[in-house]
């Protein structure tokens, strides 16, 4: 069978890692770069494909199966639904778009005119948390009451040399937290009410730069996760999992979840019980469970192909960022005022 043809939308930082993935992809075609700028054309140029200036001149010389959009947040929208209009599937990167409405109304369109849409959530898609996933759900841990996630580093002063990232809605809630917040609901269900604390204390920039939040899921888990890119730690999924090589790998968990009968370590996926007796007086067992690693953004683009040619059920659907993107929206409203945020239904339903 022939390779899905597939465009990359945007040559930032994400849309060069996607186009990468995508050119050495055995069961997919980099049909072309789309991008305005000469740097579009560069990473065409580099990747051997073609480059466009946009989506519209792109379907009329070589119209692509399938298309990831990877352009700036406040394009998500515009793009996403170009590419609807068009006919062809999408995964647009996260956040699905830099508000509510906006999100709501792309989601809307591709059920609409039955067409797939993904989320770039793409943690979902590593070997290491389908094996969480799987652990969380045999009932391993027993029952799941706790999770505690941190995402503590330290962007640099040149990182804030780009305008916008000074800016609200640029800072680790929107950023960060929300594929953090994303890989929550995937392993234990939907968010119903929100709190949250933030402080631009030391940068003073418009956007926070650490909060603490608290999140009770419809199942009464609670988890806590504090986030914060103006701590110098090891205790983030960027350090500790290894999935990108640009992040120097630390030998630490960036989240622990508990349960009645043991608690689980990301991304070591180790398990914590007692033998026999369960009580604090009683020795732990520690055992590591195996995975095999895989890279989750090369794993999306296989998954997208079979979404494509084959009609599967996207993993991280358009809905599902839509959902996730609507508890980082109750993270943000709870920051503001203080006051607990109560989703009336759940996320995925209200979504």
């Amino acid at each position: 069978m022939a390779p899905v043809k597939l465009a990359v939308m945007g040559a930032g930082l994400i849309g060069r890692r996607h186009a990468e993935h995508v050119a050495r992809e055995p069961g997919a075609l980099l049909s072309a770069i789309v991008d305005p700028s000469e740097v579009g054309r560069d990473l065409a140029e580099r990747l051997g494909t073609r480059w466009h200036r946009s989506l519209g001149d792109l379907i009329a010389a070589d119209r692509p199966e399938g298309v990831i959009i990877a352009t700036p947040n406040q394009l998500h929208v515009e793009n996403g639904l170009e590419a609807i209009e068009a006919g062809i599937p999408a995964i647009v990167e996260k956040p699905l778009a830099d508000d509510l409405a906006g999100a709501a109304r792309l989601v809307a369109a591709a059920e609409r005119a039955g067409l797939p849409l993904l989320t770039g959530h793409h943690r979902r898609y590593n070997p290491m948390i389908a094996k969480a996933k799987e652990i969380v759900e045999s009932g391993r841990l027993g029952r799941v009451l706790a999770i505690q996630g941190h995402f503590w580093l330290m962007k640099p002063d040149d990182y804030f040399e780009v305008g916008w990232r000074r800016e609200e809605g640029a800072g680790p809630i929107l950023l960060n937290l929300i594929h953090d917040v994303d890989l929550f609901r995937h392993l234990c269900g939907e968010v119903v009410s929100v709190q949250a604390l933030s402080s631009n204390a030391v940068r003073g920039h418009a956007v926070e730069e650490t909060a603490a939040i608290l999140l009770r899921f419809a199942n009464g888990v609670l988890a806590t996760v504090t986030v914060s890119d103006t701590i110098v730690a090891p205790w983030s999924w960027e350090l500790t999992t290894g999935e990108n090589p640009a992040y120097p790998q630390q030998d630490q968990s960036c989240y622990q979840i508990g349960g009645t009968h043991g608690s689980l370590t990301i991304p070591q996926l180790e398990i914590w019980s007692n033998r026999d007796k369960r009580s604090w007086w009683e020795p732990l067992v520690r055992e590591r469970v195996p995975f095999v690693p895989d890279d989750p953004l090369a794993r999306q683009i296989r998954h997208f192909c079979d979404v494509i040619r084959n009609g599967v059920a996207p993993i991280a659907s358009g809905r599902e960022g839509l959902a996730t993107l609507t508890v980082i929206d109750a993270v943000k409203r709870a920051a503001r005022s203080g006051e607990t945020v109560v989703l009336t239904e759940p996320a995925a339903s209200a979504a």
